[in-house]
């Protein structure tokens, strides 16, 4: 068993080299995943390989300021994937594309997202969270995992390219030690040097918006994944791009759920910069069911 997972610089270069998609022609490309042993396509790679493909197709004056996907089939690790760019529309400010991604014949995930050339206008947002712990002051994951040795094993079997603190309880934790909470809170930040290139922070800030979304849902019941909890996939993912910002620099996470029902849940997240601005907006809906039920 692998002990030291690859991590920093190295693992934030594999994701770099995910993100690399190789171009096929004016409007295909195609991906691969990290062979990492997972039985599926994590959502936040698919979804950060479909806005690059998009992005590839604008350009260079105009920046993603939203996404819209749908998660319609698992994705296989073990394939390629295929992404198609549809020219929605060219405006004078704003570009649209529609990127689908495709294995084995069949449709995984097709997203919509607009470019927009930069404008001034007007400027404000709802201040960040006041009296949450920075992430010096928040438990690393290598902190949790001391006090939960047991879950090492898959925490090591995958590329750790995102520092992710988490300012409450984590939801892999053993059911019962993880009190309800009507907010999910966690410091995130790729964890190493990024390009200075804006569409690769945006697909990096897409993959990471995909960690711990869902995980709100559940924290409104003290419920964890896994075990004796809670087993999910996301459905669908909208993500809003609202000021400049680095994926490798820290970012709070602000997460909630304002509903669950008939098996899915809603959760809603808020990007905070270090010095409370606001970044990015987030909206996700998951299929959640408790293991052994249908």
């Amino acid at each position: 068993m692998n002990d030291t997972p690859l991590a920093g610089q190295a693992a934030v270069d594999q994701l770099l080299e995910v993100l690399d998609l190789k171009q096929i022609d004016a409007a295909t490309f195609r991906g691969e995943s990290p062979q990492v042993g997972a039985q599926r396509v994590f959502g936040g790679q698919v979804a950060g390989q479909a806005l690059v493909a998009a992005g590839r197709t604008v350009g260079p004056d105009r920046f993603v300021h939203s996404l819209h996907g749908y998660f319609v089939r698992p994705g296989d690790p073990t394939v390629p994937i295929e992404f198609t760019v549809e020219n929605i529309r060219d405006g004078r400010s704003f570009s649209v594309r529609r990127a689908t991604a495709q294995q084995h014949g069949q449709t995984i995930f097709f997203m919509s997202a607009s470019f927009q050339v930069v404008e001034q206008g007007l400027d404000h947002h709802s201040p960040a969270p006041q009296g949450v712990p920075g992430p010096d002051e928040t438990p690393t994951m290598r902190d949790w995992l001391a006090r939960y040795p047991d879950r090492t094993a898959a925490f090591n079997a995958a590329p750790q390219a995102i520092d992710v603190r988490y300012v409450g309880t984590p939801g892999w934790v053993p059911p019962g030690d993880r009190d309800a909470a009507d907010q999910q809170r966690v410091w995130m930040r790729i964890n190493g040097k990024l390009p200075d290139d804006p569409l690769i922070h945006a697909c990096a800030l897409a993959y990471a918006s995909d960690l711990s979304l869902l995980d709100s849902v559940l924290s409104m019941h003290g419920e964890v994944w896994g075990p004796g909890g809670v087993i999910g996939a996301s459905l669908d993912h909208a993500l809003w791009l609202h000021r400049p910002f680095r994926a490798d620099e820290w970012f709070l996470y602000d997460c909630t759920s304002p509903s669950a029902s008939g098996s899915r849940g809603l959760a809603s997240g808020r990007m905070f910069t270090e010095d409370g601005r606001h970044i990015a907006s987030a909206v996700q809906e998951g299929l959640l069911r408790r293991i052994g039920t249908r």
